[in-house]
């Protein structure tokens, strides 16, 4: 990495953080405009029953969650020899492309398609521009170049999403899509102009990518995001008709509910990134009961215009807190595969996505109301939960039958380092 002024590297930081702002955008706005895009493109079954043409609509929030979950591993393994500045710059135009065939789409059926495409490059978005950006602040901030580019999508959640949300009410859902689209380019373009030459891993290729899925622990830290996460979203899904049939309140206060969550998930960000570098395991189990503890609070406080919001922020704190020692614990058991454990992680949150707003989705669909996905979100939170004291479980058991020179540096000493880990660790890492 070429050396560069204050002023080159805090453009370039926030260049990167832009397209993390853009896929906030894609992937969350959505959630606002699901009864927007259900009358639009269901119309026949939302006369018949609006809460059916949601929870249907509801897929399309899936189709984007699956569309990550199958290109985040993907394009990690085929682009790991390709140099990280021409990959960002290729999967901001991949965005751009997905954004406006998702906006001019003529049907539901089209508008899933162009959501599975236009989800495609998102894992593998952050876990590259995180490598870019920690190159750029310098030797041992991977976590830090990481938290740059993810603070633009937690950005989003407080400006852009309700913003964008507004817009779509007012103008459509399409115009909506199109405005996302011109981020992305706008981004694009910026990162080509700032962000210096950012060469791949000499020592990257598929074979050592697609090696980190030889760990069990990483299979089983996977799912544990993919199941305890989907809580989440399968509030968030349906956060719209909530605010709208169950608190009773406007359409315009869809956004203001929406910063709500957005301003809960930044500050859970921030102090979950801080608790997990003192103690992963802590933060992670502890996060866990809180999390299961917020979404049954939010099923009592939705029924209430103004506690509604109250519920939303402590949601969004709660989720967004277990999300640093989520992606640390994932990064920490796949040494050796930065990209790939970074995309795998996305994966994983996209697959809580998907399952969150299925799961939602059929839960009002059979009649159980809007507030009906917060109690699934509590069973998927405790599943959560016992997966990941599964995990610190089979580690600690493994630590015990290493030889006394490697249990002094046991599991819980190396995974309370940074989210990347330390070199130190590795060896005891891809054992577990």
């Amino acid at each position: 990495m070429e050396d560069l002024t204050a002023v080159r590297r805090w453009t370039a930081l926030a260049a990167l953080s832009l397209g993390g702002f853009g896929i906030g955008l894609t992937e969350f706005v959505a959630m606002g405009l699901l009864p927007d895009m259900s009358r639009d493109l269901l119309p026949q079954l939302y006369a018949e029953s609006s809460a059916r043409a949601v929870a249907h609509g509801g897929w399309i929030i899936t189709a984007y969650a699956l569309g990550v979950v199958v290109g985040a591993p993907t394009i990690a393994a085929l682009t790991a020899r390709l140099p990280r500045k021409t990959l960002v710059v290729a999967l901001l135009g991949l965005f751009t492309l997905g954004t406006v065939a998702s906006a001019v789409a003529p049907g539901f059926w089209p508008v899933l398609v162009a959501r599975f495409v236009a989800a495609l490059p998102h894992g593998a978005y952050f876990g590259a521009a995180g490598l870019v950006a920690a190159s750029i602040i310098g030797p041992g901030s991977q976590a830090k170049g990481f938290a740059a580019v993810l603070g633009g999508l937690t950005a989003a959640n407080v400006v852009g999403v309700p913003l964008i949300t507004r817009l779509g009410q007012a103008a459509g859902w399409r115009v909506a899509y199109l405005a996302i689209a011109a981020m992305f380019a706008l981004t694009l373009a910026f990162v080509a102009l700032t962000v210096p030459h950012a060469p791949a891993d000499p020592a990257g290729s598929p074979r050592a990518e697609l090696r980190a899925f030889r760990k069990p622990q990483v299979w089983l830290v996977a799912v544990t995001a993919a199941v305890g996460f989907g809580g989440f979203f399968a509030i968030d899904s349906y956060i719209a008709p909530v605010t709208t049939h169950v608190a009773g309140l406007s359409e315009g206060a869809v956004p203001w509910v929406l910063v709500a969550v957005g301003l809960g998930m930044t500050v859970g960000n921030a102090f979950g990134g801080w608790a997990s570098d003192r103690n992963l395991r802590r933060s992670l189990l502890s996060g866990f009961v809180v999390f299961i503890a917020s979404m049954a609070v939010f099923a009592v406080l939705a029924h209430n215009r103004y506690t509604l919001f109250a519920g939303a922020f402590v949601v969004g704190a709660a989720s967004l807190f277990l999300g640093p020692a989520m992606q640390s614990r994932l990064i920490g058991v796949a040494p050796g595969a930065q990209l790939m454990g970074a995309a795998v992680s996305q994966a994983s949150m996209n697959i809580a996505n998907s399952l969150g707003a299925a799961l939602g989705g059929a839960v009002i669909a059979a009649g159980w109301g809007y507030v009906a996905p917060s109690w699934v979100g509590v069973g998927l939170g405790a599943a959560g939960f016992a997966l990941a004291g599964a995990s610190f479980a089979l580690e600690a058991r493994k630590a015990r039958r290493l030889p006394v020179a490697d249990v002094g540096r046991g599991p819980e000493r190396a995974h309370d380092q940074t989210p990347v880990g330390a070199a130190a660790h590795r060896e005891l890492d891809s054992r577990a």
